[in-house]
């Protein structure tokens, strides 16, 4: 019969072993690390620089802002200052950023400046608040050491706001990647217009700690002044270092409907794989809007703790890239609920 002593001394010993033990699952939990994963075919340059960045000790915040900056700078791109204007012919960008401690920041309606998802972190590591818009947001960057460049249309994009102004129809089209289009680069229509005009990343580092960043020039041809899901927090984009994070693209106002990211984020505490996750905010919406999504597309992206990483769409077209040890820069067709 174990005396009392005996006893105190086991448990003693068993306490102590604790947090060997808790390294070791933690060690094991996180076996597919650092991961990033990003949406569209434009997500494989922006991986590039982000995985350079992790597999060197750098920060998922670091990776996921770096990341995206390659696609906001890029011509022929739907992101940026290259991307459609709104009504009035003006390019306005939004983008959000959050890091594992639950730091986050984001900009609206921001004008003339090149890299919005800086100024996102800006506004998270240099003021007192999370979301800064239109003239106040310019006026922020500037005084942060960023520069105005000129408010003037790249090629494409003029040439899509020329083909919009035929008949003024705001009119969203759904992605049509994979769809057997042959376009060139392969996001652009054949009219000119860009079909979508968003890039979600986010990272599970090598310290396991998970950011993520989200940037877009938005709807070509919206209404002076609209903001979509992508800059708010909860909607376009949302960590929780306990679980992993969550990233939207599509139809901004229907993610918003739902508050997207975080819906995603919350699922997989529950237990659920990032596509399942995924998958269970698409039927959400789906319950929540039935017909209204018509001719409309969502897609998620999440990755958890695990250093699991995927992805689901509304309808077929969507695509997302991960790059890991497993997964070298693999561009997915993601599995999707509708034709």
């Amino acid at each position: 019969m174990p005396t009392r002593r005996k006893f105190i001394s086991q448990t003693a010993l068993a306490a102590g072993m604790l947090p060997f033990v808790a390294k070791s699952l933690s060690i094991k939990k996180a076996a597919n690390f650092p991961v990033v994963i990003s949406t569209w075919d434009a997500g494989i340059r922006a991986n590039l620089k982000a995985w350079e960045l992790l597999s060197n000790g750098k920060t998922a915040l670091d990776a996921t802002e770096q990341g995206v900056l390659i696609t906001e700078s890029e011509m022929n791109c739907c992101v940026g200052l290259n991307g459609n204007p709104d009504r009035e012919g003006i390019v306005t960008l939004d983008a959000s950023i959050m890091n594992h401690l639950g730091d986050c920041g984001s900009v609206a309606a921001l004008e003339r400046i090149e890299h919005p998802i800086s100024v996102a972190r800006a506004v998270m590591e240099k003021s007192p608040h999370v979301m800064l818009v239109g003239e106040g947001a310019q006026q922020f960057a500037l005084a942060n050491g960023f520069s105005l460049k000129p408010q003037q249309l790249s090629s494409d994009a003029e040439k899509s706001y020329k083909n919009w102004l035929k008949t003024s129809e705001y009119k969203p089209i759904i992605n049509i990647e994979n769809q057997g289009h042959k376009t060139n680069p392969p996001n652009k229509l054949e009219n000119g217009q860009f079909n979508h005009d968003t890039i979600a990343m986010l990272a599970l580092d090598s310290f396991e700690n998970v950011s993520g960043s989200c940037t877009t020039s938005g709807m070509g041809f919206k209404y002076r002044g609209r903001v979509g899901d992508s800059p708010i927090i909860g909607s376009g984009l949302f960590v929780d270092n306990e679980v992993g994070a969550a990233a939207a693209t599509g139809h901004g106002e229907e993610v918003i409907r739902i508050a997207g990211s975080h819906l995603v984020v919350e699922l997989m505490r529950q237990g659920k794989s990032p596509e399942a996750a995924c998958r269970a905010a698409i039927e959400r919406a789906i319950k929540l809007r039935g017909d209204k999504l018509k001719d409309k597309q969502i897609a998620f992206i999440a990755v958890n703790k695990n250093g699991e990483a995927s992805g689901y769409a509304l309808r077929k077209g969507f695509t997302f890239a991960v790059y890991s040890h497993l997964q070298k820069n693999e561009l997915i067709n993601a599995k999707y609920f509708y034709e």
